[in-house]
């Protein structure tokens, strides 16, 4: 099927350019005598001591805003969240006692509990199996400016509403949720939602999201799928698909594969095909040995490279992207976690030339001529475009109806614990501290 896109060219207005000044003419002509300047003065050095941080100042609560907070903290169970986590009974004793240092300190800290877990998520990052998405929520929005503007506003309420995750899924789990007819149907519906707090609050007017359990992707623009791709995801264990918010840096046409050394030496590749030119040729493979003795192997563009006719250059320390495939049929498996980590997709053409021309200004004849070609064609976004990996349980699926998926990874097990528990105080941590698995191998 076709697909017809329009891309808008983005006309940058020029700099002008500062005026410099004219050096004024220097007389060489003239010999000027050198004057010996004075000898120092010793100075003796000026020890200071080293200023303490000023203390930021505890800001002051109304007992109207006070009580807007404590109706805000009874209706959090409609966001997937636990009232008694930010002591109601705490705030409303504070409240009773009247407007002062007490009712500032708690209202203060129960409130900052309360953004936190609106724009970052109440689950602790050590029960994020494999998050490596890192949230710039928190960079963008730091509490203390939350709490003074919404103090200034008198406007609690709208303050926290702000923080919320404006994706529709995000609204089908909470519509889900009072509807839920398990205690086990609430408890993954609430993961889920919180889930989408780990992520930015808005992921940009398009983006390409893929749900690790749903094993789909989806090319979305302005929150609205306008076209979807079954995947091939990363198979349980040491080779499961890491969750990831990146960035596209460039659409690759006929791309190379430089073999990893697993299998150039662990699998004697390199040794069969190093004093063999003629074989490693027909077989689509460049083979140079290094003045080490390390035998590298490059895959040629063709249609049986690993890569297929496509990659989507998204660089990470994961050594994750997106890609084609000369193995298609995969994809009619209802199970799909079988690669090394990486993500291989079906349509993966349409997709590259989807991209080219939405991220990269390309025309649709350039993005046609670019994958014929049968050469390797690095084209360059000049559009930001991210790259969302997920790991969702309970979400809508590409049609629109929210349904469970199967836990591949087993990562909800964690998040349901977590979520059992009080709350955690939140630390500096910002993504998983587990080790990173270099997951370069297409196969």
């Amino acid at each position: 099927m076709g697909v017809t896109l329009v891309a808008a060219a983005v006309l940058l207005a020029p700099v002008p350019a500062l005026a410099q000044r004219a050096a004024a003419p220097v007389d060489l002509t003239k010999q000027v005598q050198p004057v010996t300047p004075p000898a120092p003065t010793p100075v003796a050095p000026v020890v200071t001591a080293p200023i303490a941080p000023t203390p930021v100042p505890t800001p002051h609560w109304t007992q109207a805003d006070a009580q807007a907070l404590l109706v805000a903290i009874k209706a959090v169970g409609s966001e997937g969240l636990f009232p008694k986590d930010y002591q109601p009974e705490a705030l409303s004793a504070a409240i009773v006692k009247g407007e002062g240092e007490d009712l500032d300190k708690t209202a203060t800290r129960l409130f900052s509990w309360l953004i936190e877990d609106y724009r970052d998520g109440r689950t602790p990052m050590t029960a994020r199996v494999q998050w490596f998405a890192v949230d710039p929520d928190q960079d963008m929005n730091p509490t203390q400016l939350i709490v003074a503007s919404a103090l200034e506003k008198h406007d609690i309420k709208g303050a926290l509403t702000a923080l919320l995750p404006t994706h529709p899924d995000y609204a089908a789990l909470k519509d889900a949720l009072p509807k839920a007819t398990t205690p086990k149907q609430s408890a993954q519906i609430r993961a889920n939602m919180d889930r989408w707090r780990w992520l930015a609050r808005d992921l940009g007017s398009q983006y390409l999201l893929t749900n690790v359990p749903e094993q789909m992707l989806r090319l979305t623009v302005r929150n609205k799928i306008i076209k979807s791709y079954k995947v091939v995801v990363g198979k349980p264990g040491r080779t499961a698909t890491p969750q990831l918010a990146e960035t596209v840096e460039g659409v690759i046409f006929n791309p190379t594969w430089t073999v990893p050394q697993s299998i150039v030496a662990g699998e004697g590749l390199g040794a069969r095909l190093v004093n063999n030119p003629k074989q490693a040729e027909r077989e689509g493979y460049k083979v140079t040995k290094a003045a080490d003795g390390t035998i590298y192997v490059v895959q040629q563009p063709g249609d049986n490279n690993s890569l297929g006719r496509m990659k989507l250059d998204m660089p990470n320390e994961h050594a994750i992207f997106l890609h084609d495939t000369p193995s298609k049929a995969a994809f009619n498996q209802p199970v799909r976690a079988l690669s090394h980590g990486c993500i291989r997709v079906q349509g993966a053409v349409e997709l590259a030339m989807t991209m080219g021309i939405l991220g990269a200004a390309m025309t649709p004849e350039d993005a046609a001529l670019a994958h014929t070609s049968m050469v390797y064609t690095k084209v360059p976004m000049t559009k930001t475009f991210p790259v969302y990996i997920t790991y969702f349980t309970v979400a809508r699926d590409v049609n629109g109806m929210l349904r469970s998926f199967t836990d591949v990874y087993g990562r909800d097990a964690p998040v349901l614990a977590s979520m059992a528990k009080p709350r955690e105080l939140h630390t500096t941590q910002r993504k998983s501290t587990e080790e990173v698995v270099k997951l370069d191998n297409p196969l």
